[in-house]
């Protein structure tokens, strides 16, 4: 019966060892074909530090997080940037690097139970093995205020060295516990110049790039992928990718990727606004004296001529807030406080809901009644001071709040405009040299009628 048990007991058992070979076959092969099959943007990602493109503000040979990632001594820190920047990347680049067990979740689909097998698998590990244990979450910021809280005696203890990576502003969008215990990384947009490095790269690589395919890309079509992908690496790719997959070949044998190709791939057409040359800044000049001439519906479609080129919103909005200054000033006081907030507005939210800030912000400053006497005045009053010897401050202005200022005359005479009707008493402002000298003039659209007449009224006088 024992034997008969034995016999029974080694079949199982050479059973179940097949059955788990096959399963670590099949899982092999499901893993080749997927990298493989996987898109174009994964399989190019780099394996090592020296492989990356851009984020050389931190990942630079000098830089902390290099050194941390090269000692394997890495805190926990949170990866925070625009979609496409390499912050998935710099975490399978330190997967790649560390000796620690290198766990994933993505908080858009985990739930408590995928949590709590991560935290037990960490446990697990230091417990063993000694080991420390990497997790990276994706997307943290889609965590609930309970599941980030759940992590936090976890990140506190060392449990877990905790990556996460987000599109949005940590500072709003995570626990402050966990931030105070993580190193913010901001990874910015890759330049034009990264951009094109990774689309030849994708051209030209054998191995893991499209190279086999004996593609070419023209100039112009480079230089216009690497501009319209705004600095999102992976929309480069992809479009670089259905390019070559998608374009006969020529007579030539080759597979050419022209300007035309690169628009349809990226599904962008080609607007003739390249952002260091004449038409970006006749683009910019037309939107600028759209508002000023107070024709909102110009000004609309020049700022979406410039959002569909890709220009940098930030950029845009600058030009609202000076247009707000020097073209409506006092005229309409709010038009600045409205394009100050758009501005604010725009670098928290980020596109494309920042495009409807901007057309906010471009129609109210558009509409609003004009003036340039804040311009004039402050130009007037610089020209005047650069051309002329600096004047003595009138004696009654002075200073007179220390001892000894009445022995010098310093501040006497002067008159508390309070004290006087309508709040306002006629004294010399001026120094000597410039009484009479006028630099204000208000206009008379908007509120600067109302300030004119203010001033008829407690002066006497236009």
């Amino acid at each position: 019966m024992k034997s008969e048990y034995s016999k029974w007991s080694s079949v199982r058992s050479t059973r179940t060892k097949r059955k788990a070979f096959r399963m670590d076959l099949f899982d092999y092969m499901r893993e080749q074909n997927r990298e493989k099959e996987s898109p174009l943007a994964s399989r190019l990602r780099p394996a090592t530090l020296d492989e990356m493109v851009g984020q050389q503000h931190i990942i630079g040979k000098d830089k902390l997080l290099y050194r941390a990632i090269k000692a394997d001594k890495l805190s926990s820190i949170i990866l925070y940037g625009p979609p496409g920047t390499g912050k998935t990347t710099l975490a399978k680049v330190i997967a790649n690097t560390t000796s620690a067990e290198f766990l994933q979740i993505n908080a858009t689909s985990a739930g408590k139970k995928d949590m709590e097998d991560v935290i037990a698998q960490a446990k697990n590990n230091q417990g063993m093995y000694g080991k420390k244990t990497i997790l990276f979450i994706d997307e943290i910021h889609r965590f609930n205020k309970g599941q980030q809280d759940y992590l936090l005696p976890f990140v506190e203890d060392g449990t877990v060295i905790l990556i996460g990576a987000t599109t949005e502003n940590p500072y709003f969008e995570v626990n402050g516990a966990l931030l105070s215990r993580s190193i913010i990384f901001e990874l910015k947009n890759l330049s034009t110049e990264d951009i094109k490095t990774l689309i030849l790269r994708a051209v030209n690589d054998k191995e893991k790039g499209m190279g086999a395919y004996d593609a070419v890309i023209e100039e112009e079509a480079l230089d216009f992928l690497a501009d319209v992908a705004n600095g999102d690496a992976r929309a480069a790719l992809t479009a670089i990718e259905l390019g070559i997959l998608t374009t006969e070949r020529s007579d030539d044998g080759k597979i050419h990727i022209t300007l035309e190709v690169a628009s349809e791939c990226i599904q962008k057409r080609v607007v003739r606004y390249d952002k260091t040359g004449d038409n970006h800044y006749d683009t910019v000049s037309a939107f600028i004296k759209s508002m000023r001439g107070s024709d909102p519906d110009a000004a609309v479609y020049y700022l979406a001529r410039m959002l569909y080129a890709g220009e940098d919103i930030k950029f845009i909005a600058r030009r609202i807030m000076i247009c707000a200054a020097e073209d409506v000033s006092n005229a309409d006081p709010m038009a600045l406080v409205v394009a100050t907030s758009a501005a604010q507005a725009v670098e928290r939210i980020g596109m494309p809901e920042a495009q409807i800030i901007l057309s906010e912000a471009v129609i109210y400053v558009a509409s609003s009644p004009k003036s340039n006497s804040a311009y004039n005045a402050i130009f007037k009053a610089m020209d005047t001071v650069k051309n002329t010897v600096t004047s003595k401050v009138p004696v009654h202005l002075m200073d007179a709040h220390y001892k000894g200022s009445a022995a010098l005359g310093h501040g006497i005479g002067y008159k508390y405009a309070h004290d006087y009707p309508n709040h306002y008493v006629n004294q010399q402002y001026l120094p000597d040299e410039l009484v009479g000298s006028k630099f204000y003039n208000p206009g008379d659209l908007g509120y600067e009628a109302e300030v004119k007449e203010y001033f008829k009224k407690i002066r006497g006088i236009d």
